[in-house]
């Protein structure tokens, strides 16, 4: 690996660590501060974060890989996305910052719902924390795989050199997850965001300049040969089902239920900066999704105009990274998929902690302990779901995609239904909370141990948010309208 780049990733790197070491000298002595940053965040830092920490290693690998493979057919998952997230920033954020602090300062989405339901609190706060970290494990596992993508492919002869046992696959998993826990151990909630704020600047400048080059530069012929890869290749229908439309647009319906997305709307300063916050994150949206279609769609064009073989679709990015550009803009381009990698991880960890130390830890084993106890269970409690992760990433052939797809959906059906009606319908009970909340796991888990995802009646599969969405919207609603209405929401 040339000189340049490993420069390039060295500087992003120290940046990372530099924001952990700021974020910890000024948010994290007490729990609001190391899970919430003291609800301070300004609407760019709220907007780019909750980008960033979505988008994850699947906007450079996961997307572009699909399309690389099927073409621009595969971009219905973006346009869902971006509609499912427009919408969310519109219904849930303002209610969910305000309605937050409204039910005793929650600082987690099982700690709200369980001020928001109090006579099931318990039993909400227990069965939203087995969820999260049970699907927290796999997204971030997710994450790992595309850092052990990332240095199996662009860094085999670096890490041939370092002989201790692991395969330049998991060397890049350890090493991925090892900076990841040092700046969110560090620095918690602040340090996520604002890290994920940096992160987001580097990879819309990268998902920009990378399609360009590819399709106007030296070689590039501009994209007079994209229509030539395969019939059909730039067509937005070719092939499509309903179901397969359906499937692909229903990924929006994730967006309500994702913890590590929402909590950015927790944290957002006020109710009166979250337009502004919506406006800047849905345009870093949209042009990181139109970025990462054109890498997939021009890098599959470049290949075959080339004559290259790759082996993996979803390293098209990192492909493209190597053969194009300076060692040190190489750098700088896996630096923004490292950061896509970053970014979600860290939130996610947090959250997960978070989940662990305050509704289960406190509430179960130390109710009277001290803030400086709680974030240090906080950190205790990071490490441990990254191990978990880690183990779940050690296989080398996982598919990033399908892993998000898989933990984008749990959360979407167990949390989306219940998030969205706890804000918005005076007549849910606590019942029909915790009825929803285990049907739309369940379902999810069931459709997808059936297999009904990859094959359905016969034909293509049906992605599992959409019966496991159904199913907890028809639970919440049946078994809240058998019981007695609850005080109306703030």
């Amino acid at each position: 690996m040339a000189t340049g780049t490993l420069i390039s990733l060295s500087l992003y790197f120290v940046l990372m660590l530099g924001i952990g070491l700021y974020a910890w000298r000024k948010s994290t002595a007490d729990s609001e501060g190391y899970l919430l940053g003291g609800r301070q965040l300004s609407p760019a830092v709220a907007a780019l974060s909750a980008g960033a920490s979505d988008m994850s290693g699947w906007l450079l690998m996961g997307l572009p890989g699909a399309l690389y493979v099927s073409g621009l057919v595969e971009a219905w998952i973006g346009i869902g996305l971006f509609v499912g997230a427009l919408v969310n920033w519109i219904v849930v954020a303002p209610r969910l910052r305000e309605q937050t602090v409204s039910y005793g300062n929650a600082l987690t989405i099982p700690e709200f719902l369980a001020n928001r339901f109090p006579g099931q609190a318990v039993t909400l706060r227990l069965a939203s924390a087995v969820i999260i970290v049970t699907f927290f494990a796999v997204y971030t596992a997710a994450g790992l795989v595309g850092g052990g993508k990332l240095f199996d492919t662009a860094f085999p002869a670096l890490l041939s050199g370092m002989d201790i046992g692991l395969s330049d696959y998991m060397m890049g998993v350890w090493l991925t997850a090892g900076v990841v826990l040092a700046y969110t151990m560090v620095g918690g909630f602040l340090a996520v965001s604002l890290t994920d704020f940096v992160q987001g600047c580097i990879m819309v400048v990268a998902l920009v300049i990378m399609p360009l080059v590819v399709m106007f530069g030296v070689g590039g012929q501009g994209g007079q040969s994209l229509a030539q890869v395969q019939p059909g290749f730039l067509s937005l229908t070719q092939g499509l089902t309903f179901v397969g439309f359906l499937s692909a647009v229903t990924w929006g319906l994730g967006y309500f239920g994702q913890p590590h997305i929402i909590v950015r709307f927790m944290a957002v300063k006020s109710v009166e900066a979250v337009p502004t916050a919506r406006n800047i994150g849905m345009t870093w949206m949209g042009v990181a999704l139109l970025g990462a279609i054109g890498v997939g769609t021009a890098g599959r064009a470049y290949v075959e105009r080339s004559g290259l073989v790759v082996d993996d679709p979803e390293t098209i990015f990192i492909v493209l990274a190597d053969l194009l550009f300076h060692p040190l803009v190489t750098g700088f381009l896996l630096a923004a998929l490292l950061a896509a990698i970053m970014s979600t991880i860290s939130s996610q960890l947090l959250v997960a902690s978070s989940s662990l130390t305050e509704d289960f830890y406190r509430l179960f084993f130390r109710k009277q302990a001290s803030e400086r106890e709680m974030v240090n269970v906080g950190r205790l409690c990071v490490l441990l779901v990254a191990l978990a992760a880690i183990a779940i990433a050690s296989d080398p052939d996982s598919q990033v995609l399908g892993l998000v797809s898989n933990a984008w959906a749990g959360f979407g059906a167990a949390f989306g239904p219940l998030i969205v009606l706890s804000l918005t319908w005076d007549r849910m009970t606590g019942k029909g909370a915790v009825a929803g909340l285990v049907t739309g796991a369940l379902v999810v888990l069931a459709w997808i141990s059936a297999g009904l995802n990859t094959s359905f009646m016969g034909g293509p599969g049906v992605y599992e948010i959409i019966p496991g969405f159904i199913a907890a919207w028809i639970a919440i609603v049946l078994v809240s309208r058998l019981g007695e209405p609850r005080t109306p929401a703030v």
